[in-house]
């Protein structure tokens, strides 16, 4: 049988380095942790509204420490998984957590539709998966700064999205006898571009891409301020949307 070939779009070391720096950016006063709390705290009303309890619980990338004390309050054990260490596209134990938790780091695998499966592997029977991260609609204003930076030679900066329709696909390829994909907006308000920047660096959310790409130029970063500068609301502030992609799915 010839073996599946899986398309390199990320590298799997900028990936560890950029996720690696994000956690020691965690550990300044003023790091943003928005995007991690919102979704951490979200998982929470989910796993609530379905009276989840589980025993034994795998938590990935949540920085925040949200979700793990929720659960052991509730007599849980929590397994803790690092982004850009916890082996995605690697098959895990079998059988082994009756919840899975998977917070900002399937948007930046290879092998989505192989991670997906391994997560369903290592689920007991009627285990919980659940999944959030940037879907697709998200950071358009970043996509616009990113083409004015490049001019007339734009570069591939930013990844591919995953949408909603494709999800649920993913989902039921992957075995998942009950998949439920949802999404939502988290607007964010910047005041410059250098914050916008300094945000996603805080939430590991930079570019990984296998794909070089040449460094953007000073001039570069001139057009990209002008154009953040053009879309400044009367507050003089720009809104950034992040479509948060949950995927749900039970074993």
């Amino acid at each position: 049988m010839e073996e599946r070939s899986i398309p390199q779009i990320f590298s799997r070391r900028q990936s560890a380095a950029k996720f690696a720096r994000a956690r020691s950016r965690q550990r300044r006063d003023d790091a943003a942790d928005f995007l991690t709390r919102t979704i951490a705290s979200d998982i929470v009303e989910r796993l609530e509204f379905m009276r989840a309890e589980p025993a034994h619980s795998l938590i990935i990338g949540d920085t925040t420490n949200t979700i793990a004390p929720w659960l052991s309050q509730r007599g849980g054990v929590g397994k803790a998984g690092l982004l850009g260490e916890f082996e995605e596209e690697q098959p895990g134990p079998s059988a082994m957590f009756d919840l899975i938790i998977h917070l900002l780091g399937l948007g930046h695998v290879n092998d989505l539709p192989g991670a997906l499966i391994h997560a369903r592997n290592a689920l007991k029977d009627d285990g919980l998966f659940i999944a959030a991260f940037p879907g697709a609609g998200s950071q358009p204003v970043l996509r616009q700064l990113a083409l004015a930076a490049d001019g007339e030679r734009p570069a591939a900066r930013m990844h591919p999205l995953v949408d909603n329709q494709a999800a649920s696909g993913l989902l039921q390829r992957a075995g998942f006898k009950r998949q439920v994909v949802d999404s939502y907006p988290i607007r964010v308000r910047f005041l410059s571009f250098q914050r916008m920047l300094s945000d996603l660096r805080d939430h590991g959310l930079t570019r990984s891409l296998a794909s070089p790409a040449s460094p953007i130029t000073r001039e570069g970063l001139n057009r990209a301020e002008a154009a953040f500068d053009a879309l400044r609301d009367d507050d003089g502030k720009v809104t950034e949307v992040f479509e948060i992609l949950t995927l749900t799915g039970w074993r």
